[in-house]
């Protein structure tokens, strides 16, 4: 037995001495150092960073047996493609967002278009650029790490070779076998999972809007052209007529400005009035988007929206042309417009606005800064023609006391009169008596549908939310003699319609006890 054992020990002793063991030993040395300085370089290396649209996004590389990629958006989580067979896992993560460039996002009207045509160039030459360091990265590691072990010029080359062969495979493989398509089915991780639909929401609105950019110049120019149909129409207004545009719910659409300027052109307005959500979140980023005001070359009247923080407020405040009304009154060519920014600041959606009484002002913040605006109104030495509020459920105790208050808000176009103001011995509080001392006038009240075709947002649905304003003709009594109600159709739509109103010609609204533009008194359905 002992001699057996001697005898095979002999020849495995053999066998590992022969030349051809000892060249098989040193290639796989070759070979495991070769790797070994593949995955290392990669790991260190094969990072990146590119701009893609307004983020700064970090990609980087990893060896994996699954391959695919994934998406980091903290804090929302990430979202996980199945875009390629491994054996490299493309990773990037969106967590930092490029101040100037969102900056000239909001800002530049046309840069929303240019992004989205260069988000997918942007991404491609990112991947090239990042296969090309990954290459590198892994042949240098390769080579740094055989030369320390080696010392040998011939295997070193090797090792280079080797992860020349390796790295360079696992890249052709995952161009090879690319799924472009995945993006449509993604893995949802984290926060992400309650909201898949965001993603296919943000992919339509990039489709819509493209389709909405390239409809843009055409539409502008059908409002030019829509002008000139203005002559023939009845009760063509005296040229004492101060002329008011009245704008309202842009909610960051950079379409809105090229729009305005135009009506502002054509009708020769006098005045723009805004009644508010003029962004969507009321941040820092959005400030610049109101540089655009300063272009228009008339006053711009602003009473601030529920989805505009005071950052914005200030941020118009600061254009050379703009007046920010918050209880306050501005007076243009003779007519005196009082407004009241919203006292409730509440850009997200999903949150429940807290209960409160539909005719108590202590408990409906809404209600007391109306209140607020018609003792401000009754108590002016100069008489207001025009109240300005944004949510329509703040014009209840305007009744009476204005002749005509302008809202937003519901993002739909609605012409209402507004109840007759409440006496004593119905048990509640009357309004305040109108100035000056004369018989109280019918408030009408003019809910304007978006300027801004609701934002973004406004392209989610496959009738996109149209573009609404309005040109309101007052004489030089600061009575409301006419008003034009302008739309324009939305993504894909060129279409422009324009509707004459003359107030004592045309019917009048019908007036309901109870509700106000389909909103109990002194409630909002939601915050829009």
């Amino acid at each position: 037995m002992k001699n057996r054992l001697s005898q095979l020990t002999a020849v495995a002793m053999r066998v590992w001495r022969h030349s051809w063991t000892q060249r098989l030993r040193v290639w796989a040395a070759v070979l495991l150092v070769s790797l070994t300085g593949v995955v290392v370089g990669t790991m260190l290396l094969a990072q990146s960073e590119i701009p893609v649209g307004p983020f700064r996004a970090d990609m980087s590389i990893s060896p994996s047996v699954r391959g695919g990629t994934e998406v980091d958006i903290p804090p929302l989580g990430s979202l996980h493609l199945d875009s390629h067979a491994g054996p490299i896992h493309l990773k990037v993560n969106l967590g930092a967002l490029d101040q100037q460039r969102t900056e000239a996002l909001i800002e530049d009207p046309t840069a929303i278009g240019v992004v989205g045509q260069s988000a997918v160039d942007d991404v491609t030459r990112g991947v090239l650029q990042l296969s090309l360091r990954a290459l590198g990265a892994a042949i240098g590691c390769a080579l740094i790490l055989a030369s320390l072990i080696f010392r040998n010029v011939r295997r070193v080359a090797s090792a280079g070779v080797i992860a020349l062969t390796v790295t360079g495979g696992s890249l052709g493989l995952a161009a090879g076998t690319a799924r472009p398509d995945s993006i449509g089915e993604p893995r949802y991780e984290g926060l992400l999972v309650n909201a898949p639909a965001v993603v296919g929401d943000a992919r339509r609105i990039a489709d819509n809007y493209g389709r909405y950019a390239d409809q843009l110049a055409e539409l502008v120019s059908n409002v030019s052209r829509i002008y000139t149909t203005v002559s023939s129409l009845p009760v063509e207004p005296s040229g004492n007529t101060t002329r008011i545009l009245h704008v309202s719910d842009l909610h960051l659409n950079p379409a809105a400005w090229n729009v305005i300027k135009t009506v502002v052109k054509a009708w020769d307005v006098d005045a723009v009035v805004d009644t508010g959500d003029i962004v969507d979140w009321g941040s820092s980023a959005e400030t610049t988007y109101v540089n655009s005001i300063g272009q228009l070359g008339v006053p711009y009247i602003y009473v601030r929206g529920n989805h505009d923080s005071m950052a914005i407020q200030a941020a118009v405040a600061r254009q050379k042309n703009a007046k920010v009304l918050d209880n306050t009154t501005v007076t243009i060519n003779g007519l005196t417009i009082a407004g009241i920014g919203d006292p409730e600041f509440t850009p997200d959606k999903s949150e429940t606005p807290p209960a409160r009484s539909a005719d108590d002002p202590v408990t409906n913040p809404l209600l007391a800064s109306g209140e607020r605006l018609a003792t401000t109104i009754a108590q002016s030495k100069t008489k207001v023609g025009v109240a300005l509020v944004h949510d329509p459920a703040m014009a209840p105790p305007l009744s009476g006391v204005v002749p005509v208050v302008l809202a937003g808000h519901l993002h739909k176009r609605e012409v209402s009169m507004l109840d007759p103001p409440s006496s004593p011995e119905d048990g509640a509080s009357p309004s305040p008596a109108p100035s000056p001392m004369t018989p109280a006038p019918r408030t009408r009240l003019l809910v304007e549908g978006s300027t801004g075709g609701a934002g973004l947002r406004g392209l989610e649905k496959e009738e996109p939310t149209p573009l609404q304003m309005s040109v309101l003709y007052f004489d030089e009594n600061q009575t409301l003699k006419a008003y034009d109600d302008i739309h324009l159709g939305g993504t894909g739509e060129s279409n422009v319609e324009m509707q004459r109103k003359v107030i004592g010609i045309d019917p009048e609204p019908t007036t309901h006890p109870s509700v106000v533009n389909g909103v109990t008194p002194g409630l909002s359905p939601s915050r829009r």
